[in-house]
């Protein structure tokens, strides 16, 4: 077999939640690039049809699902649906997050279950789904979307909530590659850096010191640049990885 065909997913199937805009989008493009039937899950309907609009204009296979996976019954019946359209569930990429920038004293109740609701809770939830339809199809590749903020605190925003919620998504990944692994269930994460989207407003001066002149890189990511990671993950070219936290942060970690 040629070395890049292992990195192709022909005839595979992919849910990609929040995989209506920003990095989610971007993976979701990939992966239908890469050859996956993809169902998106998102919250905002109309983002929703213009994410399937968009791929559909670029020769892609990309359908949604609206939901809201925060509330279980939506989640459930979400995923369902996905199913029913794919037939089958080889790829699960978990990607809807939420960030708020406050400090520990400003950090309202409603802001701290909010990210955690949808950052951790609503990831464990669909990955309890997914996992028992792949854990009975015989294995599958889940990927996690996590975060450099698992491994640093970032400044000059404190944002202890996100923060919180990525690294138990680091060590919930690690716990569920151990566990099951003997079902032929891979589970891995992308720890992305700085990337320009509406959640992070790397142009802003007080953000760009910080964020983008202290880094090795001095630049942020695109969304595509996040994507091929994903696509590795996923694919059989990583069929020996699993419990890995994949960093692609231009650098930024290493100082």
């Amino acid at each position: 077999m040629p070395a890049l065909d292992v990195f192709g997913l022909d005839g595979k199937t992919a849910i990609v939640t929040g995989g209506n805009r920003g990095i989610g989008r971007a993976i979701s493009v990939a992966l239908a690039r890469s050859g996956a039937r993809v169902v998106i899950v998102g919250r905002n309907a109309d983002e929703n049809a213009r994410a399937v609009e968009s791929a559909s204009d670029a020769g892609l296979e990309i359908e949604a699902v609206q939901a809201d996976i925060t509330v279980r019954d939506q989640l459930e019946s979400a995923i369902e649906r996905a199913h029913a359209i794919l037939g089958r569930i080889d790829i699960l990429v978990n990607n809807a997050g939420a960030c708020v920038h406050a400090p520990a004293f400003e950090v309202t109740d409603e802001d701290w279950n909010r990210v955690i609701d949808l950052n951790l809770n609503a990831l464990w939830h669909c990955t309890r789904v997914v996992g028992e339809i792949m854990r009975d199809q015989g294995g599958g590749s889940i990927v996690n979307i996590g975060s450099i903020s698992a491994m640093i605190v970032n400044r000059p925003q404190m944002q202890p909530a996100y923060n919180a919620s990525k690294a138990a998504v680091h060590q919930l990944t690690k716990s569920l590659a151990a566990e099951w692994a003997p079902l032929g269930i891979r589970v891995n994460a992308v720890a992305p850096g700085y990337v320009r989207t509406e959640m992070a407003p790397v142009d802003r001066p007080e953000f760009r010191q910080h964020w983008i002149d202290d880094a090795p890189q001095q630049r942020a990511a695109t969304p595509e640049e996040i994507a091929p990671s994903v696509v590795y993950l996923a694919s059989d070219a990583a069929s020996f990885a699993t419990g890995t936290v994949l960093v692609v942060d231009g650098g930024y970690t290493l100082w």
